[in-house]
């Protein structure tokens, strides 16, 4: 695979998981670990330091957690990284918290190589969703705890309501350019007027504000 690699930073407070997802991902030609953290607070020093485009992140950690760490990182830097969760459970409260804050998405700290590293590669360079059906699963298991989203959805058109439905089931522009019968720009443009107007930072919180609001229902 040819450009820039994907350069990753690990976080986690214990070292065997970072040689672990080291190994890994330093076996791969498209993929370089830039750098590692321990704690939440070094995390937030280590990411703004060497500026990485994807940081695998550990939501419990000493000092400050994964959670505070993701909405540090993405409140302080003009262009943050993507923030992948590592997790041990997928129904985790810690895990739906930080999608909700902005984290791209999740990988178990099971998972098989080759899922790992494409988990990488979608959330540095896909447009599409990381895992709908676990968003989803997640969504349902947390979302109706949580108190109704502003009404922001009485201010979508209905084709930007039926971009985010699909969105929703993880589809990239492309594919919902080819539900819709348009162009993949003017699905560009529908995604970046559902981003503004549900106040989302990318494609998992807009989903995750439509599974709260009720929007979408989970199922």
């Amino acid at each position: 695979m040819t450009g820039t690699p994907i350069r990753v930073v690990l976080a986690d407070d214990e070292r065997m998981v970072r040689t672990a997802l080291r190994v890994i991902l330093d076996a791969e030609p498209d993929v370089e670990v830039a750098g590692e953290a321990s704690t939440g607070a070094e995390t937030v020093s280590v990411v703004r330091e060497v500026r990485p485009d994807v940081v695998l992140m550990d939501v419990r950690m000493p000092e400050i957690d994964g959670i505070r760490a993701t909405e540090q990182i993405l409140a302080t830097m003009e262009r943050p990284p993507r923030i992948v969760v590592v997790t041990t459970f997928e129904n985790d409260a810690y895990v739906y918290d930080a999608l909700r804050v902005g984290a791209a998405g999740f990988v178990l700290k099971r998972s098989a190589a080759d899922e790992l590293v494409s988990a990488v590669r979608l959330v540095a360079r896909s447009d599409s969703l990381l895992y709908p059906a676990a968003v989803r699963g997640l969504a349902a298991e947390h979302a109706r705890r949580r108190p109704a989203a502003p009404p922001w959805a009485a201010r979508l058109t209905d084709r930007e309501a039926d971009v985010l439905r699909l969105m929703a089931t993880g589809l990239a522009n492309a594919e919902i350019a080819g539900r819709l019968g348009v162009g993949p720009a003017t699905v560009k443009t529908h995604v970046a007027a559902v981003l503004a107007k549900t106040g989302a930072r990318d494609r998992t919180q807009a989903v995750i504000a439509a599974y709260e609001s009720g929007f979408i229902t989970p199922g």
